[in-house]
């Protein structure tokens, strides 16, 4: 196994933290949290552990600002469709959807990561102290999409918050079946049966 190359120390810091952390990112997914050493990270970001001190302090450190990086990146998929006033509140929910389901977002290497989050009890604070207010951002968003697409579109005996907590459902689950049986779930099979679901309950939005 070749070792990666030393980088130049010339970077800039944002440049190093994002070496860090995908290097950190790389090395969950490969060894889980508990595997994911400084040494391991460095060696594998190709940077030296002074410069992983001098950035993160300690490993705990590093792993809440991987995860706070994660979190931000997904929800600034969804956010930038949410911007434009172009769309109706039906296209913006799909937006939300169809970010859950990104490429950039839903790989089985990043899929690892968030899941480690979640199955380590000692890091499960972390993840909410990091991350929860995003996801009840999320569903707070969802549920006023779905609460306009009924007002607009005249649905009546519908939830909203019972629909978000739905497509929760079926993110999480999604996900977790893309980790496991990667080749029985595919991000494009889990977006078009998530905006099923959106058809049975919005028919006229979410239909052909």
């Amino acid at each position: 196994m070749t070792k990666p190359k030393k980088r130049p120390r010339t970077a800039p810091p944002e440049v190093r933290r994002k070496q860090l952390i995908d290097a950190t990112i790389t090395c969950i997914g490969r060894a889980g949290i508990s595997g994911t050493t400084l040494p391991a990270v460095t060696r594998e970001a190709g940077l030296s552990l002074g410069i992983v001190n001098f950035h993160f302090e300690n490993k705990d450190r590093l792993l809440e600002e991987t995860l706070k990086f994660l979190a931000e990146e997904h929800r600034a998929i969804w956010m930038k469709a949410l911007a434009r006033p172009d769309l109706g509140p039906a296209a913006k929910l799909r937006a939300v959807v169809e970010a859950q389901f990104h490429p950039r977002i839903c790989s089985r290497k990043k899929l690892a990561v968030w899941f480690a989050f979640f199955g380590e009890a000692g890091h499960r604070k972390s993840y909410r102290a990091t991350s929860s207010h995003i996801d009840m951002e999320r569903q707070e968003i969802c549920a006023d999409l779905c609460r306009q697409i009924m007002e607009e579109g005249g649905y009546t005996g519908l939830d909203a918050e019972e629909i978000t907590l739905t497509l929760e459902s079926l993110f999480d689950g999604f996900w977790l079946n893309m980790l496991m049986y990667p080749a029985r779930f595919s991000r494009e099979a889990a977006a078009a049966q998530t905006l099923n679901y959106l058809k049975t309950v919005f028919p006229g939005d979410f239909g052909d």
